[in-house]
């Protein structure tokens, strides 16, 4: 049984502001330890539930931030970014039996993580058929055009609660709650508990899992926070610029999405 786990980093047990997650802060090394374990966690879950190999996203930022060291034998580790459309969810393939994502976060303009975000800095709102979009909507319709369900999610409670509304049957594991600049977490030991029983449980019973129903036209909006991402984005083909700070576009093929948002921003 294959199992391909992504992993982000800003929704993981504890991690309250961008220092903790950035390489080159001081803080980092504590919180990409306690990323770490939530993978290993997960990893833990899908071999007690059987499977065999686990392929990993390292999916935060550089791409560069699990200790590889600690991964079980059966886990395969994709590093850096390859510029795949599939982004966050290279190395997914329609032999893997279900996904799973840790350390997810909210969709920038939401307020239930202080560090929710869709991608980057410069996306101040995302929408796919006119519903707000995260980062887990994105990879998980990728998922779905593989065949693939999306089985497990980890992360603040708003994503948690998002990735239940898409997919109905995920099983989630919600480990802290964003109240301003401020969060409310579980211990970190308790959250590695949760992921752990949770993967195990949800890929034990894996016809109850789901994948968001993929449409048969994809109308985009992105909104950039300044006019000149949106004023650069605007030239690629079949991209439209309604106003200074937005582009739109409608494609009928999922892969085409991918293929257009990987060049906008």
């Amino acid at each position: 049984m294959k199992v391909f786990i992504s992993a982000d980093m800003e929704g993981t047990a504890g991690i309250t502001c961008w220092p903790e997650t950035e390489r080159d802060k001081p803080e980092y090394a504590e919180f990409q330890h306690l990323m770490t374990a939530e993978v290993v966690a997960a990893c833990e879950g899908a071999l007690e539930a059987g499977a065999t190999e686990i392929v990993i996203k390292d999916a935060h930022h550089t791409g560069r931030n699990l200790l590889v060291d600690r991964l079980p034998p059966q886990a395969r580790i994709i590093r850096d970014w390859s510029g795949h459309p599939h982004s966050m969810m290279f190395g997914i393939d329609r032999d893997c039996v279900a996904a799973i994502y840790t350390g997810y976060h909210d969709a920038a303009g939401t307020d239930s993580n202080p560090l929710a975000h869709s991608f980057n800095g410069k996306i101040m709102r995302l929408t796919i058929n006119g519903t707000l979009a995260s980062e887990f909507t994105v990879n998980a319709l990728t998922a779905a055009s593989l065949g693939v369900p999306s089985a497990f999610l980890s992360g603040d409670c708003g994503i948690c609660a998002a990735a239940k509304a898409l997919a109905p049957g995920i099983v989630t594991a919600p480990v802290s709650q964003g109240f301003g600049p401020a969060t409310s977490s579980v211990a970190p030991a308790r959250a590695r508990d949760l992921i752990r029983e949770g993967v195990t449980a949800a890929l034990s019973e894996l016809p109850l899992r789901s994948h968001p129903p993929l449409a048969p036209r994809w109308d985009v909006e992105v909104e950039f926070s300044t006019p000149t991402e949106a004023y650069r984005g605007s030239f690629f083909p079949d991209v439209e610029h309604p106003e200074p700070r937005r582009l739109r576009f409608a494609r009928e093929d999922w892969f085409e999405v991918l293929r257009t948002l990987r060049f906008l921003w």
